[in-house]
């Protein structure tokens, strides 16, 4: 007879997801895993796979938590163009942000980390970001239809680079000491868009 779990394998992966997000992936070690998780090897092998699957499934999760957010900011009805700001504004504040200053974005961690040698992360690296570019897409387009947005702004462009200024944003923040750096850079491409 199968024995039952004798833990939760979500909030296991959401403690794998918060270890991979602190360290990175080639600093956490299975022995730092089986530690912060309180599961042995054998368990979290036979539940999630290898270290590389258990990175790809937190990769996955932290997308299907910060996913929702996005959606729902991005296409509330009414005008479009308040909630592309607030996003932008968003990402810009928790850049400079103490707290998540050293953490930085998962996904854009793991497009400098592990995607450039890992196409498993990169394919789920290039997805997120491909989800965020139609968000906003999405939104911009509603924005020139409503009149918030000039008739000369192409919304597929003016969203790749909201897209790279936000990661870059991301990037900066997370090294940079001086949080005014990736606000100023964040509201001179917002004023693109009046």
């Amino acid at each position: 007879m199968a024995r039952s779990k004798e833990f939760d394998p979500d909030a296991t992966l959401d403690a794998a997801l918060e270890l991979f997000w602190q360290r990175g992936y080639e600093a956490t070690s299975m022995a730092d895993l089986v530690e912060r998780l309180g599961i042995g090897r054998a368990s979290i092998y036979a539940t999630y796979g290898n270290k590389h699957d258990l990175y790809l499934k937190a990769l996955e999760r932290y997308g299907e938590t910060r996913d929702p957010l996005l959606l729902r900011e991005l296409s509330q009805p009414g005008p479009a163009l308040p909630a592309v700001r607030a996003v932008v504004r968003r990402f810009a504040a928790e850049a400079a942000a103490d707290g998540s200053r050293t953490r930085g974005c998962f996904v854009t961690n793991t497009a400098a980390e592990v995607a450039p040698h890992d196409s498993a992360a990169a394919r789920r690296v290039e997805l997120s970001w491909e989800h965020l570019e139609t968000l906003l897409h999405s939104a911009l387009v509603r924005a020139q239809a409503q009149g918030e947005l000039p008739a000369h702004r192409e919304p597929r462009a003016v969203a790749r680079m909201l897209l790279v200024l936000m990661q870059g944003l991301r990037v900066v923040g997370k090294a940079s000491a001086d949080p005014a750096r990736v606000r100023e850079a964040a509201e001179q491409a917002l004023a693109i868009l009046e």
